[in-house]
């Protein structure tokens, strides 16, 4: 048995969470325990693995049974329910199985579920499952279908949309990446007749006028399940699209940890220039790895015309783009202009309308010191052969300067956030395996908290001296481009074969990047292949849940302004498939940080079995160290006694709550009603196993394709 993200212990720590719910209908004054966990029954498919990330990543407990396993526990009445404190206690909220019923015909095991759920009430989601009778569906050669779905546009019903798929404009498209490899199967069915079925997700059945259920919900001998007929994996947008509600629905909306879209773009070096990519050198002259000292460096900078763009850009779209900064670009460029800037002074005036980050003065690289007499670079060594690294003065420098700058502009900071050049003096790999032992002290003397590091190389949070770290995901739209023909021959040469006359990258680095089959065309490569892949990838991030930044660079919102097509790519494809409920969060980079700290600090403690979760009667308990903050998601209108508990998103409250030594009482209205106690007696045994499904060859690789990672 495998446990992740689970509550197992009740610790001597703070009693954090009494959620009042409504008494139940049946049996309302027989006091019943449900533990705040789910129940995961796998076989090893990516549907029931896709389930599984979706509440790791939420922070929604659970403990996972691998049928595959040899030694896993038997799922009987004593694994599933017993007695605490003489109140009969159902140990998890609701159960997720592989299909309807995936154990051997006549399996006890089947039975002690199907009892569970029957005398506790407690939901059941077929991850995926063939359309048939047992699961409420005609079997689909009576007039429905079994096949692709690539590429269909599915829809959101009307029961959907009042109910667990709310938050969802309507449409749900599947993913159609690949014209040579099938991505997702389906069974397409309609209820048999004189079931309680309702289809919450269908799509047209082809060649007939009618549609199918993908996604509804069965209700039978005392049972509800959430019978989905689709395959797919964790990283697919159909998934994606519909993880929330599924969670939403087999946990009736009162569940531990919590999930949101999240998107944030950072534009790094403004006030500074950019050096151009070199088609002829295929290199960028100014950058320490291209040598060529005949060929001068040609910068591309903003505009003042580019920051009005920018401002209009962002009342249209409703966000707000995080501005790295380097003040010497603005120092240099009124050095060398007779003291004009005229885009210093447009983005000094109109400092309000974005957010501001510190990217140090110069754009020092803050690691070792480079020898660039070798291509690539490598660090200076002393004789001894010690590396020889930026001082600790130099590193502050660099970092109080540009906050000064930035302050003596009147420009809104926040102090402790910290952008270095490159993502320097964090380790980059071959050559700097370490950090430079003097950043820790550096970010210390100007009491950074928060240090940006590449995602590509530096995914995780962690601890740098005082700071901690903020992944970032670098999109694919090159900081050397301003044009987008620039973009599409860099886009060539490190993405196409040295028999096609690229770099050879691609070769080199098969479990990193793929090859173009041909060159992009220079005039229509950029809309036409890069714009809709970096949207694809960007978007995928959004819709996972994940908070981490994305950052550009000050020359894409130049010339061509490259970086506008992809952002309204993310943001508009976003806005046609989620309702107003559920908005884009657009956090600065110390929130991002804060939500990462939480995230981790709350994994740590669930996994170490130090969290427990809990309803009685009307009362929901979570147990859990003191001063640790819970995250929960919880019905729209729950009270924390005169305030209101978290904020709302898409159609629930949900949020961080730190408790004390004492009780944090919730009034929950509108919450699904605990069940009633056990009643004792027989119940008919389940129907024999789900026949096997197929599962393309495509969705079990299927992976979002990401050049940068």
């Amino acid at each position: 048995m495998k446990r992740s993200i689970r509550t197992t212990l009740c610790t001597a720590g703070a009693l954090l969470a009494s959620l009042c719910l409504p008494v139940s209908t049946a049996h309302a004054d027989d006091p019943v325990r449900i533990d705040l966990r789910v129940l995961v029954v796998s076989d090893g498919g990516p549907a029931v693995d896709a389930i599984a990330a979706e509440l790791e990543t939420a922070g929604t407990p659970y403990t996972e049974v691998d049928l595959q396993q040899a030694g896993r526990p038997v799922i009987d009445a004593a694994f599933l329910a017993d007695t605490v404190d003489g109140v009969p206690r159902a140990r998890y909220q609701a159960v997720v199985l592989p299909n309807d019923n995936p154990f051997p015909a006549g399996s006890a095991e089947m039975t002690a579920l199907a009892d569970y759920e029957r005398t506790y009430d407690i939901p059941q989601v077929d991850a995926y499952t063939y359309a048939r009778p047992e699961a409420g569906l005609q079997y689909p050669v009576f007039g429905g279908y079994s096949g692709s779905m690539d590429g269909v546009e599915a829809q959101v019903t009307a029961a959907g949309a009042s109910g667990p798929f709310a938050y969802l404009d309507g449409a749900v498209p599947f993913e159609d990446n690949s014209p040579d490899v099938g991505e997702s199967y389906a069974f397409l069915s309609n209820p048999v007749a004189g079931a309680d079925f309702t289809t919450y997700v269908d799509a047209p059945i082809p060649g007939r006028a009618t549609r199918g259920s993908l996604v509804g919900e069965y209700r039978h001998d005392g049972r509800r399940e959430l019978v989905v007929t689709f395959v797919y994996n964790q990283y697919q947008q159909q998934f994606r699209l519909l993880a929330r509600g599924i969670v939403e629905w087999m946990t009736d909306g009162v569940h531990l940890g919590a999930s949101r879209n999240y998107f944030a773009v950072h534009v790094d070096d403004v006030f500074a220039a950019d050096d151009r990519w070199n088609s002829e050198l295929n290199c960028t002259p100014g950058d320490v790895d291209c040598t060529d000292s005949s060929v001068q460096p040609d910068p591309i900078r903003m505009t003042a015309a580019d920051v009005d763009h920018a401002t209009a850009w962002q009342d249209a779209k409703q966000f707000t783009l995080d501005l790295a900064y380097n003040g010497a670009g603005s120092v240099d460029h009124r050095e060398d202009n007779n003291g004009e800037d005229a885009l210093a002074d447009r983005l000094i005036a109109k400092r309000n309308e974005f957010r501001w980050i510190n990217h140090t003065y110069t754009h020092a690289f803050l690691g070792c010191v480079q020898d660039t007499t070798v291509v690539p670079w490598r660090c200076e060594t002393t004789p001894g052969g010690d590396t020889v690294w930026l001082s600790r003065n130099d590193i502050s420098d660099e970092i109080a300067t540009n906050r000064v700058w930035g302050d003596v502009a009147g420009l809104p900071l926040e102090d402790d956030e910290l952008v270095t050049g490159e993502h320097s003096g964090l380790k980059v790999l071959p050559q700097q395996p370490q950090d430079n032992p003097n950043l820790a002290p550096a970010l210390g003397d100007n009491a950074v908290g928060w240090l940006a590091s590449d995602n590509s190389r530096d995914p995780q949070l962690r601890q740098v001296g005082p700071a901690l770290t903020v992944a970032r995901y670098p999109m694919n739209v090159f900081y050397n481009a301003g044009r987008a023909a620039e973009q599409v021959d860099e886009y060539n040469w490190i993405y196409t074969s040295r028999a096609q006359g690229g770099s050879g990258i691609c070769e080199d680095n098969p479990e990193t990047t793929t090859c173009l089959p041909a060159p992009l065309d220079l005039s229509t490569g950029y809309g036409d292949y890069i714009v809709p892949l970096e949207t694809r990838i960007a978007l995928g991030h959004v819709i996972a849940n994940d908070p981490k930044p994305h950052f550009i660079h000050q020359s894409n919102l130049a010339e061509d302004r490259i970086a506008y097509p992809v952002l309204d790519g993310v943001l508009d494809t976003y806005a046609g498939l989620f309702a107003d409920s559920a908005p884009v969060v657009n956090l600065r980079m110390k929130d991002i940080g804060l939500e990462q700290q939480r995230r981790a600090a709350w994994r740590s403690a669930v996994a170490a079995g130090q969290v427990s979760a809990y309803r009685t009667g009307e009362t929901v308990t979570v147990q859990a160290p003191a001063g640790l903050a819970v995250t929960a998601t919880m019905p729209a209108g729950t009270q924390n006694g005169t305030a209101a508990f978290g904020t709302p998103y898409a159609g629930q409250v949900s949020g961080w709550a730190t408790g004390t030594a004492g009780a944090l009482s919730l009034d929950v209205p509108g919450a699904a009603a605990p069940a009633a106690a056990p009643e004792s007696g027989s119940s008919p045994e389940p129907s024999g196993t789900a026949p096997d499904v197929p599962v393309p060859a495509g969705v079990t690789r299927q992976v979002p394709y990401s050049p940068e990672s």
